[in-house]
């Protein structure tokens, strides 16, 4: 009996050893599997956030590049900025450390606790932006309570300097912060929240060239977070400077004429495509976009029903009015439907059809020429020209001219306008062409769209002989060593389809518009230098309508476009001018005078005397 108990206790125990070996072998297996994890699968991980206990690495945001016009002056700079930022593995609690920083710095403590909101992972042990460029007063406040605030420092970085506040706005464009969406990009492959980047016009579409390298630091920082001593330094490398090929006292002179008025001007250099200035009204100021605008400014913007945020130079599509006659009369001859003697009787209206198309002289012109129907801009002699044609004839010079299709320029958001034809309409309106259409078109009405750079460009061709070139804002980019990246060579993208006899007579016409003792642009003359051009009125709504709102408050809104295409000196071209006024009624009074002044700016060096309006009884219509 004592036997066999103690053979049963024996292999109990072998079992319960067993079962215990068994237990430890996995718990040994567990750990073993845990520590390869740790070691090997999570090591690195783990050894840097070991190393990050003592040792942090900084970026250092790379300078972006400086904008400068043709001249050499200089557009856009840098200047420092204090950028406050949070290191949350320091700063616990996080909630505590924001609240003292908010009472500390004057800051809205929402705004803190919503940056830092959601950041997980990795992140957790990068410093994370708060607040871009705080000012000196805040940042002293700061640097006095740093003991106070663990995880909480600032650097000095580059932000972007508008020089003077809303010049060339809508061209140059602005930065802001990088967003999400652009984060998944790869031309932003480099980039990290809280980056600034291009937005908008030439920071935008210049943004490779502009951005530079990011550097770096490899700092030693104590308990707090807060740096001790820097280790190792990798510079950033700066951005890449451009050169536009705007002149900036031709710029701020076609802003200033514009100033208080909905309008756009592009002068651009016939010889070449440059553009010598680009402006849009209203514009607005670009350093209020850099660390964000607040939400009445925002408002105020958008709301604005000026639009200050439109491009009107290359995103406004407007009627092209008489400044069209060019083409028709370019088509016209080329065609052989006219000659330059052929005589035409306007009595102030044209009967087509059932409906009478009025000239805008009530009286008419008499018997009008090609020269004579230019320089008054006869409706009735275009009517009748453009009849002739035929709506796609037209369409197709007007498409030849570079009028329905983008030009090119280094700008988003370029605006297409509009060329008729039969067919276009049959597809967007499911209706045939009718014959009368053709007479609206052929003084630049009806469905016919434009946008200023369009009509500088097509202004430029006919100055210069016929070559069109593509418009361009940029002359060169230059590194910071001074080597040259990019130089900007003329694009020639076409002629137009006319002869050199045949545009010949054109000219001569447009140089009567202003030179000639009847020229609808009599005021645009300048002493000494010849001007030649052609003047436009473009209707917002017809005639019947503007008339029934005679005397009304809302008449200002009814009121006709106004226009003034011109180029100087007429027999050797420098410059090649479109300008659009909205609502200035009549391109002899509003626009003409503008493009005057731009030319005197440009070719003599100096402002002259303020713009007076003419009366435009006395000018005419275009």
């Amino acid at each position: 009996m004592s036997k066999y108990l103690k053979t049963v206790d024996s292999e109990w125990f072998r079992q319960r050893l067993t079962v215990v070996m068994l237990c430890v072998s996995m718990a040994a297996l567990v750990l073993v599997v845990r520590l390869i994890f740790l070691q090997i699968v999570k090591g690195q991980e783990y050894r840097r956030m070991s190393l990050n206990n003592s040792i942090r690495l900084q970026s250092i945001d790379a300078p972006r590049g400086l904008i400068y016009d043709r001249h050499g002056n200089l557009l856009v700079d840098n200047r420092p900025s204090f950028d406050l930022y949070i290191s949350l593995k320091d700063a616990r609690p996080v909630e505590e450390t924001l609240g003292r920083l908010a009472m500390h710095a004057s800051l809205p403590q929402d705004e803190l606790v919503e940056r830092v909101a959601g950041v997980r992972g990795a992140a957790y042990y990068r410093p994370q932006l708060l607040k871009r460029d705080i000012g000196r007063d805040a940042l002293a406040v700061v640097a006095s309570r740093r003991y106070d605030m663990p995880g909480i420092d600032f650097q000095i970085q580059q932000l972007r300097n508008y020089i003077n506040s809303g010049l060339a706005a809508h061209l140059l464009g602005y930065i802001g912060e990088i967003n999400t969406k652009e984060l998944q990009q790869d031309v932003y492959a480099d980039s990290r929240p809280g980056d600034l980047v291009g937005k908008f016009g030439i920071e935008k579409s210049l943004e490779s060239y502009l951005r530079g390298e990011r550097g770096g630091r490899q700092v030693e920082v104590n308990a707090n977070g807060q740096v001790v001593r820097v280790l190792q330094t990798v510079p950033a490398r700066s951005g890449q400077n451009v050169y536009l090929t705007i002149d900036r006292r031709l710029q701020q002179r076609a802003e200033a004429l514009l100033q208080d008025q909905a309008g756009a001007v592009v002068a651009l250099d016939p010889n070449s495509g440059e553009v010598l200035a680009l402006a849009s009204s209203p514009a607005f100021d670009q350093n209020d976009f850099i660390t964000g605008l607040s939400r009445d400014k925002w408002n105020a913007l958008i709301n604005n029903p000026l639009r200050p945020l439109n491009n009107k130079a290359i995103q406004g599509e407007y009627p092209p009015a008489s400044t069209y006659k060019i083409i028709n009369a370019m088509a016209g001859l080329q065609e052989g439907v006219i000659t330059e003697n052929d005589i035409i009787f306007c009595p102030g209206h044209y009967r087509f059809g059932n409906r009478s198309y009025r000239c805008w002289r009530r009286g008419g012109h008499g018997s009008v020429d090609l020269n004579k129907a230019l320089a008054e801009s006869c409706d009735v002699y275009f009517y009748q020209v453009g009849q002739r044609l035929g709506i796609d004839r037209l369409a197709w010079y007007a498409k030849a001219a570079g009028l329905g299709a983008k030009t090119g320029i280094e700008l988003d958001h370029e605006g297409r306008g509009l060329v008729p034809t039969a067919d276009w309409k049959q597809k967007r309106f499911g209706i045939a062409w009718q014959p009368g259409e053709t007479l609206s078109v052929a003084i630049g009405q009806g469905f016919n769209l434009a946008t200023p750079l369009q009509m500088a460009a097509f202004t430029a061709a006919v100055a210069n002989g016929g070559v069109r070139y593509r418009p361009t804002l940029v002359k060169r980019v230059v590194s910071g060593e001074g080597d040259e990246i990019l130089d900007n060579t003329p694009r020639v993208v076409g002629r137009l389809p006319v002869s050199a006899a045949n545009l010949a007579l054109v000219k001569k016409g447009l140089w009567e518009v202003v030179q000639g003792e009847r020229g609808t642009a009599r005021i645009a003359r300048l002493k000494g230098t010849d001007i030649s051009g052609k003047t436009g009125t473009a209707q917002v709504v017809g005639r019947e309508k503007l008339e029934e709102s005679e005397g009304g408050a809302t008449v200002r809104k009814y009121m006709d476009h106004a226009w003034f295409v011109a180029y100087a000196p007429s027999e050797a071209p420098l410059i090649a001018i479109a300008v659009i006024v909205e609502h200035g009624e009549h391109g002899s009074s509003a626009a003409a005078p503008v493009a005057r002044e731009l030319v005197k700016t440009y070719l003599e060096g100096a402002p002259s005397d303020p713009v007076v309006a003419a009366d435009a009884g006395d000018l005419g219509h275009g």
